[in-house]
């Protein structure tokens, strides 16, 4: 008893900015060397704590996710890592990839002929979970958006035994039939090419304004700004469309899915105008026991208004999945 009222003291009398230090989402980004990649990383929360690997979509870097998101994540008790995907943000490459002709392949997949990339989103998704090994993490969970949605797919695939659970927001099968993006929207993505930071900078807010919610009024000097930020931290646009390449040269992931046995989430807006809601629905439809939200007026974008429905669906998952590991014992 006595041992037990030391301990109540002790937990009592730590400063409240403790907590609040724990989640420092301005934590110093490290490095880590995995062969011909270096990936940037930040990781945000206690050591100790199960970790959250978060991956991001197509051209995002890791400052794409919301400070205010990563710090709710790392309040639900989770150490939260985000990086920059090879070929985006501070990542490096130690041997060059093979080169590539965007336009050539775009012809290619529009013709129905097979896509050549420099590299595939299953070498992407072994980015991730390298990572994790140099970090010493044996067992994680995570949560993909977009692009990192597909990735994290194939990093379920191939360490079941390591990924705790799965959230897949705004992602895909990849399964052919389904509906097609916004044909206007396909063009600006497209367009990776500017002459000066000024170009550069209008073209990601034409962008970020493509893929926001027709229910939200964007101001234009907040995306001029965020598009800013992400440009002086780095521009990589051929690296881009490597990306842009190895999405294309995927084939459907529905086999991979029906096999998945992992815990798994997914989440939805009814306004994508990117991957249209019927992507997620079918994701959904293809992985045994996992649960679908849809979002009413979600596009593709974390924006403001729909932070808090978005938390509102992964929070209580991610939280009731915190330190299962149930379904590794069937593995």
């Amino acid at each position: 008893m006595r041992a037990f009222l030391l301990f109540f003291f002790l937990l009592a009398s730590v400063p409240a900015s403790f907590a609040d230090d724990r989640c420092d989402v301005h934590v110093p980004s490290q490095r880590a060397e995995l062969g011909k990649l270096s990936l940037v990383y930040q990781s945000v929360g206690a050591p100790r704590d199960p970790a959250l690997l978060l991956v991001m979509g197509l051209g995002g870097q890791l400052i794409h996710w919301p400070d205010d998101v990563v710090e709710a994540l790392c309040r639900q008790g989770f150490r939260v890592i985000r990086y920059d995907n090879r070929d985006v943000g501070l990542s490096r490459w130690n041997q060059l990839p093979a080169s590539a002709n965007l336009t050539v392949e775009l012809l290619r997949y529009k013709l129905g002929l097979p896509v050549s990339a420099p590299y595939t989103l299953i070498d992407m998704a072994d980015d991730g979970v390298r990572l994790m090994d140099a970090l010493q993490i044996r067992q994680f969970h995570v949560l993909g958006v977009s692009m990192g949605g597909m990735i994290a797919q194939h990093m379920a695939a191939m360490a079941p035994q390591r990924v705790r659970s799965l959230t897949l927001v705004m992602s895909s099968s990849g399964a052919a039939g389904l509906p097609a993006p916004n044909p206007a929207l396909v063009r600006l993505l497209a367009r990776r090419s500017a002459p000066s930071r000024e170009v550069a900078i209008e073209q990601q807010a034409d962008l970020l304004a493509a893929l926001g919610s027709p229910q939200v009024s964007d101001d234009r000097a907040v995306l001029r700004q965020q598009a800013a930020v992400a440009y002086d931290r780095a521009f990589n646009p051929d690296g881009v469309k490597r990306q842009i390449m190895a999405i294309l040269a995927e084939p459907s992931r529905v086999e991979l899915l029906n096999q998945l046995r992992v815990p798994t989430l997914v989440v939805h807006g009814t306004a994508d105008p990117l991957l249209p809601v019927m992507h997620g629905v079918h994701l959904a439809a293809h992985i045994q026991g996992s649960q679908l939200r849809l979002i009413p007026g979600l596009a593709h974008r974390f924006q403001e208004p729909f932070k808090a429905p978005l938390l509102g669906a992964v929070l209580p998952y991610l939280q009731a999945h915190r330190q299962d590991v149930t379904h590794l014992a069937g593995l």
